[in-house]
């Protein structure tokens, strides 16, 4: 009988990929957490076989110990902009502590760069969906390097990044706007460089860690593409569709006025409690945001980093750069029929999972 994984998170962008590469031979059954087992999603999930929908949320103990109850593995990617940063923090560890208690015996973590700390600690980088996410990440690995727990559970932590299908995504924090004919990224970048991860590589990567698990234990593994380049990906755009696009650089404080996200005066987790000063502004959040991608730039030098080289050796046939990725996507439109480039960049559609999680309003 194959392994069963209990996922949490795996209705989201990143989950969906991700259960299909742990399902799609056979080698592990997975069971899910859900609200809704009967949403599109998690039909979607269900017809992939050796698949099992749990209806609950993270934020019920008992719910959380149902889910690990009888798994041997876990993945468990809390969703921040549900929950806020004060409150993901403390159900991620709990997920953690409870998974112990049920007997898991390997627990993958989705997690995102502890930007605040690589920065040592400089205000200006201060991002609470990504904060909130890293600091857990290291607590788990710090767990893991005790005897005791360590012969109990294995921990890997898998670190992504903004999705490249954010770029031509709705209500994104890189949404593109077409003006006069011209698929335009108007974001607060400068020369900065942002580290996107492809949705089909994380299917890869997850089975990878739990597939070796030998290798993967107390692993951090940060993925993406490349730190890609806002003019290069303009560039990649118009070549691979012959529509024309551009890369424009405005200042945080236009981005707030025009940008995505309005004003931004909303709390960055639609859950959080908007009386709790420990709540960050979508404003606050973003700003952090888009000045960790500035001061990270091509050629892996700045705030955030890669070890291409590794991720080379563990996908030898990733995505690489955004043209590659623009290619790909053009490819598979023209083979299934599906909106090409270019009508998707005119007609943007979600991406995220956060539209529906919103108009829910609920853990």
């Amino acid at each position: 009988m194959a392994p069963l994984v209990f996922v949490i998170g795996g209705t989201g962008a990143q989950g969906i990929p991700v259960i299909r590469g742990l399902v799609k031979d056979g080698a592990y059954a997975v069971r899910f957490l859900t609200r809704d087992a009967t949403s599109a999603r998690s039909k979607q999930l269900l017809a992939m076989g050796n698949v099992e929908a749990m209806e609950g949320t993270f934020a019920d103990e008992s719910d959380l110990r149902k889910g690990f109850r009888g798994a041997q593995y876990a993945f468990v990617n809390i969703d921040g902009f549900n929950s806020g940063e004060k409150t993901e923090m403390y159900w991620a560890i709990r997920s953690y502590e409870l998974a112990l208690e049920e007997g898991i015996k390997f627990f993958v973590y989705g997690n995102l760069d502890y930007v605040y700390k690589k920065s040592g600690f400089d205000p200006k980088f201060r991002t609470g969906h990504y904060d909130g996410k890293g600091r857990i990440g290291e607590w788990i690995l710090q767990q893991n390097k005790t005897p005791e727990i360590a012969k109990r559970m294995g921990a890997a932590i898998f670190t992504t990044g903004p999705y490249i299908q954010m770029a031509l995504g709705q209500r994104t924090p890189m949404s593109p706007v077409v003006e006069d004919g011209v698929v335009t990224w108007k974001v607060p970048l400068g020369g900065g460089a942002v580290a996107h991860v492809d949705l089909d590589d994380c299917e890869h990567y997850v089975r990878w860690l739990f597939d070796n698990q030998d290798r993967s234990n107390g692993l951090d593994l940060e993925v993406a593409i490349d730190l890609v380049d806002y003019h290069e990906m303009a560039k990649a755009f118009e070549k691979v569709t012959g529509h024309p696009a551009k890369y424009v650089d405005i200042s945080l404080e236009t981005y707030w006025t025009s940008g995505p996200f309005g004003g931004g005066l909303a709390k960055a987790g639609y859950n959080a409690d908007v009386h709790d000063k420990a709540s960050m502004t979508v404003r606050d959040n973003f700003t952090g945001f888009w000045n960790m991608w500035k001061h990270t730039h091509t050629g892996n030098r700045g705030v955030i980093k890669r070890d291409f080289k590794l991720l080379d050796e563990i996908h030898p046939n990733r995505i690489k750069s955004a043209e590659e990725w623009f290619i790909r996507e053009e490819r598979r439109s023209k083979e299934q029929g599906l909106p090409s480039l270019w009508e998707r960049a005119t007609n943007l559609k979600p991406v995220l999972k956060i539209a529906e999680d919103r108009r829910k309003g609920r853990l």
